[in-house]
């Protein structure tokens, strides 16, 4: 999700956001001076555990063999992806592209069953649009029914089996173990999927009664105009295809099948830039632009930073990739959204995955904000109730480049401080800028085992 920034490229998140880790017990080599040092094994997650990512390693592609995280991903049908790539042919990651497709059919069929464009209307929808009805897993389909007025109950391309909690996010979720190769490249020979979550803890409110489309249904407001929020620049950008190509697919899809309140929905591009001046602004203009629904950001932290604009506009921000866990409770006047699931969930994950490998001694290298933060700490967390007593935890946290023309993220006394740790697993919490943090473990000398 990131574009690069000079010889380093900014990595997907987000949405801000998923963990990677590789961990293991490996023996140890002694340097030129003699000094032991531990083989580590290196874990990553959502905001860098992709083939964009391995891309920032042209010259060095062996330091990422052999390393692992997770990442919210549901496994794709080939239809679904021979879609995506007729919206993009080269498109070779396909992180959150899922969740992003999900959240505009979502937005639409809730308006649908609003005969309203009214954000407020749309709002009260959501939600049940993943619950109570009949169930339904296509747009045409699902579509058709919601123009009949008809309860349903989607399953889509990321929401496979619980409906939405509460606060609007999914009860359930899918999540891979990726592996890195030694070409750099995501091994998908390697990849292992597993769910999370509770399917209880879906929401059992019911929404209001749907219109049928017709006469004297009460239509409001068609159009449907939905805004891009997603990060096309900064630290995110290596994560911008597979969340364009979702959207986009979703809109063409959605208007071949008939539009919303008889009209096609309309799409204006926004940029988030990884960055909440670059996000205020497109948000503004998304305002004058009369946009109902907001989809984004890409980063947590972006909406967390944007999200008080989109409610005193009494506009809708439905996120494909935030993923940080404080969200879930965030004061949103009822019109924050996301398909993305809590860190929670994939702090748990992540964690059983380090501990698979039976590490000793664990560094957990975070970026300073929401997304790195939270979900480090979630980790931490979760290892500690595996029974890894602090004395075997070290967490660590970097300032993310500011802006495009930052300079790269310096991590040489931090490398040295988990040298020094003596840590056999590390884990990265981070976009494209992490790899800086690689590169410097291994300048360090930190021998990565495979």
């Amino acid at each position: 999700m990131l574009v690069s920034r000079g010889s380093r490229g900014a990595v997907v998140a987000i949405c801000a956001t998923l963990l990677v880790t590789v961990g293991g017990c490996g023996g140890s080599t002694t340097t030129d001076d003699e000094t032991a040092v531990t083989a580590v094994r290196l874990y990553g997650t959502d905001g860098n555990m992709s083939n964009s990512f391995g891309a920032e390693f042209a010259e060095q592609a062996g330091l990422l063999s052999g390393m692992k995280g997770t990442s919210p991903l549901t496994p794709l049908s080939d239809d679904f992806v021979d879609r995506l790539r007729t919206v993009d042919p080269q498109l070779n990651d396909f992180l959150y592209a899922g969740e992003a497709y999900d959240a505009v059919v979502i937005s639409a069929l809730a308006a649908q069953l609003a005969g309203s464009t009214d954000p407020a209307d749309i709002a009260a929808q959501i939600n049940g649009v993943t619950t109570g009805g009949e169930q339904c897993d296509t747009v045409s389909f699902c579509l058709e029914l919601a123009r009949d007025g008809e309860d349903i109950e989607y399953r889509g391309v990321s929401l496979k089996r619980g409906g939405f909690t509460d606060a609007g996010e999914p009860s359930t979720a899918s999540y891979a173990t990726l592996h890195f190769g030694a070409n750099g490249q995501i091994n998908s020979g390697k990849t292992e999927f597993v769910g999370a979550g509770d399917e209880s803890t879906t929401t059992t409110a019911a929404p209001p009664p749907a219109k049928p489309q017709g006469g004297g249904s009460g239509r409001t407001g068609a159009p449907l105009k939905l805004g891009g929020l997603l990060p096309r620049t900064g630290d995110l950008a290596l994560a911008y295809p597979p969340l364009a190509a979702g959207t986009a697919l979703a809109v063409e899809e959605i208007n071949e099948a008939g539009g919303v309140l008889d009209d096609p929905v309309e799409w204006f591009d926004g940029d988030d830039g990884t960055n909440p001046d670059v996000a205020r602004d497109t948000v503004a203009r998304h305002v004058e632009e009369g946009v109902h629904v907001i989809i984004g950001a890409g980063a947590s932290g972006i909406s967390r930073e944007v999200l008080p604009d989109v409610v005193r506009a009494g506009l809708i921000l439905f996120s494909p990739c935030n993923t940080d866990a404080g969200l879930s409770s965030i004061d949103d006047s009822g019109l924050y959204f996301r398909t993305a699931p809590s860190d929670l969930l994939q702090g748990r994950a992540l964690a059983d995955v380090i501990m698979r490998d039976g590490p000793q001694r664990i560094a957990v290298v975070a970026r300073k904000d929401s997304y790195g933060e939270g979900l480090q700490e979630n980790v931490r967390s979760e290892l500690s109730r595996a029974g890894i007593g602090p004395d075997r935890i070290k967490l660590l946290t970097y300032e993310p480049p500011a802006g495009a023309d930052a300079p790269p993220v310096d991590f040489a006394s931090g490398a040295q401080e988990i040298k020094t740790f003596g840590a056999d697993a590390i884990l990265i919490i981070g976009f494209g800028e992490s790899a800086d943090v690689i590169k410097a473990l291994a300048t360090a000398g930190l021998p990565i085992d495979e």
